[in-house]
């Protein structure tokens, strides 16, 4: 039955593939290819054969472009959600899991990687030495992926364009790199198919709830600002990010500002020690949230963490977050 499973997911998504064959008939090993990734030229002198990838989001980039042949293994904790029924389950019975940890220097010179695809607090971290500089002195190229891009606002604050669009720059960053332009077109048309069907559902601008994502923190929550993947993904499914105002990507508030705010929804993020279950009962049970309309009104939608990181699964949590909030503007 899971053969067959994978069979159809293969014809149904063709454009992803399901291997690596590249499109061009050319040898791409031997032609170099620019890209511009954070804001700069990037040059690469051959077609990665044995990249590395931080974090599920970033590895399912690859799968969902047939790339997992060109890979050389991915880590990843544990706690990012059932892995055995996603789409790209056959690029994670393929390819090797490195660490349950962060990468390091060590697990990546070891895999003899030729790339490593990573994020700024997605394994690129300036704490640990691990960064693309210090990568390049050990002769590895690398890509940071360009939700977590460092803006000029201030030294860590992240994000320098519309999370969707930086999925979309992603995916014709790599397509052009691995010879897979016409894949990777083909998913990105049909990613804004599928999210533009969900806009034109959306409530009308003055009925649309408002939202508060909620990653993780008691003292203080983590949340996401205008230029993490939640941003857009509330957004178009027809919802306003609370906390649109700040501009980074992932960033802690206070909670008198989610108080002030009034958030009509709460998006639990699920992943981690601590179960969106115990989460959700943390919140219900919080007392300086208890005038807090998602709160009274036990508003409380869960998304998977590679829902809500820049991954190819983000125009279904649009779509899933979408159905939901058009319920909440009718109830209102």
């Amino acid at each position: 039955m899971r053969k067959l499973l994978a069979a159809a997911l293969c014809l149904a998504a063709a454009a992803t593939g399901c291997g690596a064959n590249v499109e061009s008939s050319t040898d791409a090993n031997s032609t170099s290819v620019t890209v511009t990734n954070c804001g700069r030229k990037v040059t690469y002198d051959k077609v990665p054969e044995r990249v590395v990838t931080n974090d599920v989001g970033i590895t399912e980039l690859m799968f969902a472009l047939g790339l997992e042949d060109r890979m050389a293994g991915f880590a990843m904790p544990d706690d990012k959600g059932d892995l055995s029924s996603v789409p790209w389950k056959g690029g994670y019975d393929k390819v090797r899991w490195l660490s349950k940890d962060q990468l390091t220097k060590e697990n990546v010179v070891d895999a003899r990687a030729d790339l490593v695809f990573a994020g700024w607090n997605y394994g690129f971290r300036e704490d640990g030495g691990f960064t693309p500089d210090a990568l390049k002195k050990l002769g590895i190229p690398s890509y940071v992926l360009t939700e977590s891009c460092h803006n000029d606002r201030t030294e860590t604050a992240r994000g320098i364009m519309p999370p969707l669009d930086a999925l979309y720059a992603d995916l014709t960053n790599l397509g052009k790199l691995f010879g897979v332009e016409k894949r990777a077109a083909t998913l990105i048309a049909g990613f804004k198919r599928q999210i533009a069907d969900v806009r034109a559902k959306a409530p009308e601008p003055a009925d649309r709830p408002k939202v508060f994502l909620y990653d993780s923190g008691q003292d203080q929550p983590f949340t996401s600002g205008r230029y993490a993947a939640p941003e857009q993904i509330i957004s178009e499914a027809g919802g306003v990010n609370v906390m649109h105002d700040l501009q980074d990507s992932w960033t802690t508030v206070g909670w008198e500002t989610v108080v002030e705010r009034d958030p009509d929804v709460i998006v639990i993020c699920d992943y981690g020690d601590v179960s969106a279950e115990q989460k959700r009962k943390f919140l219900l049970s919080y007392a300086p949230l208890r005038n807090v309309s998602a709160v009274k009104h036990k508003r409380i939608f869960v998304l998977d963490y590679v829902d809500l990181v820049e991954s190819p699964r983000n125009p279904s949590a649009v779509d899933r977050l979408g159905t939901y909030l058009r319920k909440v503007a009718k109830e209102r």
